[in-house]
C-alpha cells in the first residue's frame, strides 16, 4: 500500500494533556509513524513542550476561547505550504481553520456529543460545529458503536455508513507496579484504602459526586482515603482552587505526569469515574483494570459497552448509591481480586495495532471518494 502524507490536527494530545482525545491522537499518531507514514502534529501547548519535530506545538492563551486565532492562523499557514494526502481533525473544534477553506473532503473524529446532551457553556459553539462538521464530513470515525448510533439517532439524515466505529486503545505501559505503588503512598502520606479518579476536571465528569460519595462512605471507613489526579477546564478552575480549601482531606495531585498514571493506578484500591454525560469511550477505567485495579463507574451506555463485566455500574448522580457499592467493594477483598482475575484477556482487545489497521483501511477508502 501507499505510504501517505498525514496531517492530524488536535488541540491536545498526549503526553502534554491527558484526555481520551489527547491519548487517542497520541496512538495513532506513533502507530502511523511506525508503518512509515509521513506524519505531523498540529496541536496546542498546554503542559509541557515535546520536542517532537514532528509535532508542532502551538503556544496557546489558556483561557476560554481565546486560542482560537494563534490555532486558526497556524494552521492556515501550514496548510497554504504543504500538500498532505490526508487531513484528520480530532473532534469538531479542529474544523474551526477550515470554516470558510475550500476544502471539500473532511475526515474527522467525533469522540462524544456532550456539548449537545448537556450544556457545558454558554457559548453555543461546540454544539454547531458538531452539527456542522457531520453535515460536511465524507468520512467520521468514532471510538464506539454507542456514538455511531447516537449520531444517526440526533441527526437522521446523515448516512451511517460513512461512520466508521474504531474504538480506542491503551499502551503497553499499563500494567502493575505494586512496588513503585508503596512508594508513591508513602509519598502522598496515604494510611488507609485509596480510592483514585484521574482526568479531566470538568463539569460533566461527575467529580462533586464522588467527593460526597467518598464523605459519605467515610463515616463508616473513618481511614479512607481520595486523590484526584487532573487540571481543572476553563470553567472548573474557580471550583477546583475551593475545592482544595475545603476538602484538606482530599489529595489534590494536579496534572500527574504521563509515566507517573500506571503507578497511581496500581496505587489505589479502586478507581471511580463517574461522568453523567459526554462520554465517548472510557479510556481511563480500561487503563485501571489493565493495572490490576477495579472500577467503579456511571452506567452510562457507552461505559456498559466497552467495559461489558469488568466494572461495578451506578446510575450518575447518585453519590449515596455510589457510597454504598465502595463501601461494599472495600470490605470486599474477594471481590476485588475476582474483578481483576479475567481481565488479561479482555484488555487485550485494546491494542494500537488494532486500532491503526482499521484507521488505515479507513484512509485508503476515504482516498478513493
Amino acid at each position: 500500500m501507499k505510504k501517505l502524507k498525514i496531517c492530524l490536527i488536535s488541540l491536545t494530545i498526549s503526553p502534554d494533556s491527558q484526555d481520551g482525545a489527547a491519548k487517542f491522537i497520541s496512538g495513532i499518531y506513533n502507530y502511523l509513524k511506525k508503518q512509515g507514514h509521513d506524519v505531523k502534529v498540529i496541536t496546542g501547548k498546554w503542559n509541557i513542550e515535546l520536542k517532537d519535530p514532528d509535532i508542532i506545538q502551538v503556544k496557546l492563551i489558556r483561557k476560554s476561547y481565546f486560542w482560537l486565532p494563534q490555532f486558526m492562523f497556524k494552521v492556515r499557514k501550514i496548510m497554504k505550504s504543504s500538500n498532505f494526502d490526508i487531513v484528520h481533525l480530532n473532534g469538531p473544534k479542529a474544523l474551526i481553520p477550515f470554516l470558510f477553506s475550500k476544502q471539500k473532503k473532511i475526515l474527522s473524529t467525533i469522540h462524544d456529543l456532550g456539548p449537545i446532551e448537556t450544556k457545558f457553556s454558554r457559548i453555543p459553539i461546540e454544539k454547531k460545529l458538531i452539527k456542522l462538521l457531520i453535515k460536511r464530513a465524507s468520512i467520521i470515525t468514532t471510538c464506539s458503536d454507542f456514538v455511531r448510533h447516537q449520531i444517526k439517532q440526533i441527526f437522521p439524515k446523515t448516512n451511517i455508513n460513512k461512520i466508521f466505529n474504531l474504538y480506542s486503545a491503551i499502551e503497553s505501559k499499563f500494567v502493575p507496579y505494586p512496588s513503585e505503588a508503596e512508594i508513591l503512598k508513602r509519598k502522598l502520606g496515604l494510611e488507609g484504602p485509596t480510592l483514585l479518579y484521574i482526568g479531566r476536571i470538568a463539569n460533566y465528569k461527575g467529580v462533586p459526586d464522588i467527593i460526597k460519595a467518598f464523605q459519605i462512605a467515610k463515616q463508616q471507613i473513618k481511614n479512607l482515603e481520595l486523590v484526584i489526579g487532573g487540571t481543572p477546564d476553563f470553567s472548573m478552575k474557580k471550583t477546583y482552587e475551593d475545592w482544595i480549601e475545603k476538602y484538606p482531606d482530599i489529595k489534590f495531585t494536579g496534572f500527574v505526569n504521563a509515566d507517573e498514571i500506571p503507578i497511581y493506578y496500581s496505587m489505589a484500591e479502586i478507581f471511580i469515574t463517574y461522568s453523567f454525560a459526554s462520554e465517548g469511550f472510557g479510556l481511563t477505567p480500561i487503563e485501571a483494570i489493565a493495572c490490576g485495579t477495579p472500577v467503579i463507574c456511571s452506567s452510562l451506555k457507552v461505559f456498559k459497552e466497552v467495559l461489558g463485566d469488568n466494572a461495578i455500574f451506578v446510575p450518575p448522580k447518585r453519590p449515596d448509591m455510589l457510597a454504598k457499592e465502595i463501601i461494599n467493594l472495600i470490605n470486599d477483598e474477594t471481590k476485588r481480586e475476582k474483578m481483576i482475575e479475567g481481565s488479561s484477556s479482555y484488555i487485550k482487545r485494546f491494542s494500537w495495532d488494532s486500532v491503526g489497521q482499521k484507521l488505515e483501511d479507513v484512509y485508503y477508502n476515504f482516498l478513493s471518494l
